[in-house]
């Protein structure tokens, strides 16, 4: 076992969510690290040898029962898909020789934003426009640091912001649940406004708002606890600013139809971008997620969807980040590739280690806001092979 690294490690990028921060340290200790890169980059690094319905095998051994599972499946699925591009390449080569859809760990949430893009394009910005150039925020449905812990720090509150004054950034809290606003206060005390309501009465809140930015008149005092006036008073504030910012996190709008919340937003900011200046930004991002979505779409010319995994009759599991997530329930024989540390309630049919891309190797990523890609350190050793060399060598096997 194995935790942190004793060499000193500058700009090492974190994977740990859809920020990808570059400022990590590591020298026997983590410096500008969050609570999930800490939980990353100490995870311990297991000898475990791959498995045959639990018992022990060799590699090679283990390569040749999935190859010979795919093999007779006539309609297998890839999925998890928790991997840096380099995997992922690897991967959709082998789904496409077998004829076989992908979906990744986080299809359910990121969905709800590829139908809003598919069906009413958006004006989205990205995290270093907003350091630049915010200077008014509204984080709806989430307090953003639940998803991206050091969102405020690295690009709210951020003392070399080009255009605009951090401090004098108004942040305001629309709807969601259990929010820890406390990041939201500038460094000098300046508190954010903060407009309760229940995460699924955003549909009729963001729609009211949008109403509100065209002019329009509400026949009512109150939209779901929240005072009109207030609501009123939030679109003067947008349309006065030079340059707002509508945040929201997908995984965050967990109810039914939730699109239509994000379909308010964007159509606000299309509507404020008549007058103003105003930009949409969907945060969150996790397991490789942004990459994931963007490979599949350049290769393939279509954006991975959702499946139902009970109508497959084998899935490989993909899950080299984060060995905390369980493997979906199927009576499909499963093939696991996946992080050393995953653990099962059910032994799956194969079980194949690898390395962890940022902690075993080296890797690329897509950040959450989509324009930046960064590389991804190998931070310490280990000898598990990449999930590029295994598809390579199961790839070779498939007839």
């Amino acid at each position: 076992m194995q935790t942190l690294t004793d060499h000193h490690l500058t700009a090492v990028t974190c994977p740990a969510c859809g920020l990808l921060c570059d400022d990590i340290l590591i020298n026997n200790q983590l410096q500008n690290a969050c609570a999930k890169s800490v939980t990353f980059f100490t995870q311990p690094s297991n000898i475990v040898l791959p498995s045959v319905t639990g018992k022990p095998v060799d590699l090679a051994v283990a390569i040749k029962k999935a190859a010979a599972i795919l093999n007779t499946a006539s309609n297998p699925i890839f999925t998890g898909l928790s991997t840096d591009l380099t995997g992922f390449r690897a991967v959709f080569h082998t789904a496409q020789k077998l004829k076989a859809p992908m979906m990744h760990m986080n299809a359910q949430s990121t969905w709800r934003n590829t139908k809003v893009l598919q069906s009413k394009g958006w004006q989205t910005t990205t995290l270093t426009e907003v350091k630049n150039r915010a200077d008014v925020i509204v984080c709806i449905g989430s307090d953003m640091i639940s998803h991206n812990p050091r969102f405020f720090e690295r690009y709210v509150w951020n003392k070399h912001a080009l255009f605009t004054d951090p401090q004098a950034r108004d942040v305001i809290y629309l709807g969601g649940e259990h929010l820890n606003t406390h990041p939201g206060i500038s460094p000098t005390g300046k508190q954010p406004t903060i407009l309760p309501c229940a995460t699924k009465s955003l549909p009729e809140v963001t729609a009211a708002l949008h109403a509100l930015i065209q002019h329009k008149t509400l026949n009512t005092t109150v939209v779901a606890g929240i005072a009109v006036a207030e609501l009123q008073a939030l679109a003067e504030r947008l349309r006065q600013a030079k340059y707002a910012v509508l945040i929201w996190v997908a995984k965050a709008l967990d109810y039914p139809h939730a699109e239509l919340t994000i379909q308010n937003i964007i159509e606000s900011v299309a509507a404020l971008n008549e007058h103003s200046r105003a930009m949409g930004l969907a945060l969150g991002g996790s397991d490789g997620d942004t990459t994931v979505n963007y490979a599949h779409t350049w290769l393939s010319a279509l954006a991975p969807a959702e499946h139902d995994l009970t109508q497959h009759d084998a899935m490989v599991w993909i899950n080299s980040f984060s060995h905390e997530k369980s493997l979906p329930s199927t009576t499909a024989p499963a093939i696991v590739i996946g992080n050393s540390n995953l653990h099962f309630a059910t032994p799956p049919a194969v079980f194949i280690p690898v390395a962890t891309p940022g902690l075993d190797c080296s890797g690329t990523l897509f950040r959450v806001d989509s324009s930046v890609v960064l590389p991804l350190k190998k931070t310490r050793e280990s000898a598990l092979p990449t999930l590029a060399d295994v598809m390579t060598k199961l790839d070779a096997l498939i007839t």
